[in-house]
């Protein structure tokens, strides 16, 4: 897969792939490439490039009424999940070769069937991902991984060796590490971008190949680093929940005098904060990384003595994202009916705020119309942390 040179700084051509994400996908298409659509972040990204494919992460819009999924997929499901599937009702993931999907809940389990039913890509593969972490969880999720491997060489034809393996592990966590750098600049008082850049910049990345994006990313930090100034000062917020793939509700948020400076997000930190950890065989590696190390409501650790260690288990990495970030409040973003995420913001919310910081709890309906009626609360909020 080659990639290419663009004209435009890294940044800008970054912004410009935000605003048109199949702009590269579909050029990439008339050249062959072949892609395979992913939700979430538990598909091992490795397997797909080493197989000499793009992955590309499944996206909902905000802006476009669901109009077509609502006859096949129940109301009362994650409108983000419904979202995706109107769009592919409408002809917006035409480009696609493949999709993978991981029973990361069962509204995106329910989807499967739907999708490979409906939509009949070439290639379709569900990855069972423990909820469970105890002694037999690494050996069963290694399993998965190994089958999943080769579903995709019988897919492609062509073996996914070890070397390809090590090679695909090196690209994706020279991003993460990239992705990591770029988070850094968001420490300063204030920080050198808003978070809307940071959103436009992690989005786009997602619809790109790997190299592409590094080359790119690796760019947009150079320009970054001279900037004299950034956005203006501001409350420094973190947002937690699952699903922001449109910069509208983080420019709301900034907008009523904040400054986003960390997330813990499904599209954001989750996805790169920690790194393959180089092994002998890489799948141990990979299997290790995508089963323990990615952190999510729907995966939950073995249960300890009292609540309040169970809290520290599962949260305590939340404290130290505000702690290195000098967060004064924590948005809880929930979007409507992503159960897994609403029963965790009881606990969170006592956590966080038994540490000493300010926590808002907002529930949207994934749709950009709805986003703006939310600016009292987050403007009220902003006031009395700011």
């Amino acid at each position: 897969m080659t990639t290419q040179v663009s004209s435009k700084s890294g940044l800008a051509k970054l912004k410009e792939l935000y605003q048109d994400r199949q702009l590269r996908v579909r050029e990439l298409k008339q050249q062959g490439v072949k892609v395979v659509g992913y939700f979430c972040c538990y598909p091992p990204l490795e397997l797909i490039t080493a197989a000499n494919l793009l992955p590309y992460r499944i996206q909902g819009d905000v802006r476009e009424p669901i109009t077509q999924a609502d006859a096949y997929l129940e109301t009362i499901m994650c409108p983000f999940v419904r979202s995706t599937f109107d769009l592919a009702l409408k002809g917006r993931y035409d480009f696609l070769d493949g999709m993978v999907m991981p029973h990361s809940c069962d509204t995106v389990e329910r989807l499967y069937n739907v999708w490979r039913f409906y939509h009949k890509p070439d290639y379709m593969y569900s990855i069972n991902v423990p909820h469970m972490l105890h002694h037999g969880s690494g050996e069963f999720f290694k399993h998965e991984i190994q089958t999943f491997k080769k579903s995709l060489e019988e897919f492609t034809g062509q073996e996914i060796t070890q070397e390809k393996l090590r090679q695909a592990v090196e690209l994706h966590n020279r991003n993460r590490r990239l992705l990591r750098q770029l988070y850094q600049l968001r420490k300063s008082s204030p920080p050198l971008l808003s978070g809307t850049e940071v959103m436009e910049i992690v989005v786009a990345g997602m619809t790109i190949p790997a190299a592409e994006f590094g080359d790119l990313l690796e760019a947009a930090i150079a320009e970054i680093q001279q900037r004299n100034q950034g956005p203006q000062p501001g409350a420094r917020v973190m947002i937690y929940g699952s699903e922001i793939d449109d910069i509208a509700f983080v420019e709301l948020v900034e907008s009523c005098g904040a400054n986003v400076v960390m997330d813990d997000l499904c599209t954001g930190t989750r996805q790169f904060w920690v790194d393959v950890e180089p092994t002998p065989d890489p799948l141990d590696g990979i299997t290790k990384r995508y089963l323990t190390r990615v952190v999510c409501p729907r995966t939950y650790k073995n249960r300890k003595p009292t609540r309040q260690e169970d809290f520290e288990s599962r949260f305590s990495y939340l404290k130290q994202y505000a702690q290195e970030f000098n967060v004064a409040g924590v948005i809880l973003y929930i979007i409507r009916y992503c159960d897994t995420h609403e029963l965790d913001v009881p606990s969170i919310r006592n956590y966080l705020e038994a540490a000493g910081y300010s926590v808002l709890h907002l529930e949207d309906d994934y749709s950009v119309t709805t986003i703006g009626q939310l600016r009292t609360r987050v403007q009220a909020f902003t006031e009395v942390i700011g």
